[in-house]
């Protein structure tokens, strides 16, 4: 993969340009503001960008505000947004954005350099990976929340995968369950969220958030 970090610490910065360096990949630019993240995707076109969301100068949602700005001078460039904040409003946004190549990790809650490598990956390839506590948080913002009241326990696991971007090949394999099993419980979901089905596994991740967030 080719990719542009824009990390404000430059230990993170210069860690993460070793680690994805080390395992093949080729980091185009490592960048502290946003500014600089603008301008790196505009000379490089990376594969993939990876963004910090407090940056300079006041250290609130520069980083993410920059993501949709590049989302909108390039669209459909992939972009991992990578922090230890989850910042609803303008998540909702980048996300609402109808198209894949999007994800949010937090940073306190990854465990293992090839997790977020391949979590890294699949984003550059088009899907929607989101930490299962961005999914909570977005669903606590919105005023779609009781009607998550109607699923079942395992429904909330299941829609929880989904929205880390997981094929049902690989929810059936994260819960010891056929695929069958799993296409009928996300079946059952759609209805419950009077939802389309879709195919596209980042589609239907961004169908069930907007639909949350849009309240209706």
């Amino acid at each position: 993969m080719r990719v542009v970090i824009a990390e404000d610490s430059g230990i993170l910065r210069d860690g993460l340009s070793y680690l994805l360096t080390d395992r093949g990949h080729r980091v185009l630019a490592a960048v502290a503001d946003p500014e600089a993240l603008r301008a790196a995707v505009d000379e490089h076109r990376p594969d993939v960008a990876v963004i910090d969301i407090r940056m300079p100068p006041t250290y609130t949602d520069e980083g993410l505000r920059a993501a949709l700005a590049v989302r909108v001078a390039h669209p459909g460039t992939p972009v991992l947004l990578f922090s230890q904040y989850v910042e609803t409003r303008y998540a909702a946004q980048l996300l609402a954005g109808g198209a894949g190549g999007v994800g949010y990790l937090l940073k306190d809650r990854v465990a293992e350099v090839g997790e977020f490598v391949d979590a890294l990956t699949r984003v550059a390839g088009g899907a929607t990976v989101l930490d299962p506590e961005v999914v909570t948080q977005l669903f606590g913002a919105s005023r779609g929340v009781e009607e998550l009241a109607g699923l079942s326990e395992r429904e909330r696991t299941v829609l929880a995968l989904m929205a880390e971007g997981r094929s049902n090949v690989a929810i059936a394999s994260a819960l010891f369950l056929s695929v069958g099993a799993v296409e009928k419980h996300i079946t059952s979901i759609f209805g419950k969220l009077d939802l389309p089905p879709s195919e596209s596994d980042h589609r239907r991740v961004i169908a069930v958030l907007r639909h949350l967030q849009s309240g209706v």
